[in-house]
């Protein structure tokens, strides 16, 4: 499909201080658990998907409908009963929960929340079976809570995401230049923002246009690497 003919009707969800946000196929299963809530089953939903993909974003989103505190899993290690009583006085967004969770203080916090009825929503780039958990209430508990997952761009996606990067950083690009970079890249949400940004410092340092020529240029060097 030429990039002059790809569909470019998406949805845009917003969030406070955040980028536009494209709803499509690979994401639209999450971004409808968000617009559920507060009816998650259990009160809690864990948000997975690949780096890049939106989990921040859409995690954003539901902490301004919800008015959830925001913690990375890592920052709870240590925390005693007490405080994490007064964080589950509200609901929580605990992110990047496959990093560093310090699974005693998360159980806790699981338990403090049921007993107030409220939500936690918790990002992860991994499946939770790749956690290794080592506490069996803890892995438990995870077992019973939905998972919204959010896949790798379709083509249609792809493509409209190739072209917002370059938009976001103010870079007007032809439908040819679209093309080729599609074809040529690897299919995933964090190589397209590693390239773009590649081709946004090449071209300020160069004072040249984004062009087939320049993308050329820095994709033949990379393979030399």
């Amino acid at each position: 499909m030429e990039a002059s003919q790809i569909p470019m009707n998406f949805t845009f969800r917003s969030a406070d201080g955040r980028d536009d946000f494209l709803v499509a196929t690979p994401n639209e299963e999450a971004v409808g658990w968000i617009d559920k809530w507060p009816a998650w089953p259990g009160g809690h939903l864990i948000l997975n998907g690949p780096k890049g993909c939106g989990k921040s974003h859409l995690a954003g989103v539901w902490q301004t409908m919800s008015g959830a505190k925001y913690f990375k899993a890592s920052d709870l290690a240590g925390l005693t009963i007490e405080e994490l009583t007064d964080i589950a006085s509200t609901p929580v967004l605990c992110e990047d929960a496959d990093v560093g969770m310090p699974e005693t203080e998360l159980f806790h916090l699981f338990n403090l929340l049921v007993e107030n009825k409220n939500s936690m929503l918790i990002t992860a780039g991994k499946s939770p079976k790749q956690w290794n958990l080592t506490l069996p209430d803890l892995k438990s508990r995870i077992g019973t809570i939905p998972i919204a997952k959010i896949g790798e761009p379709d083509d249609q996606l792809f493509a409209a995401l190739v072209v917002k990067h370059f938009s976001d950083r103010q870079l007007a690009v032809t439908p040819d230049v679209v093309q080729y970079l599609l074809v040529r890249i690897e299919r995933s949400f964090a190589e397209i923002a590693r390239v773009v940004s590649i081709l946004d410092k090449r071209a300020l340092a160069q004072k040249r246009k984004i062009s087939i020529p320049l993308i050329r240029e820095v994709l033949l060097e990379e393979q030399g690497n």
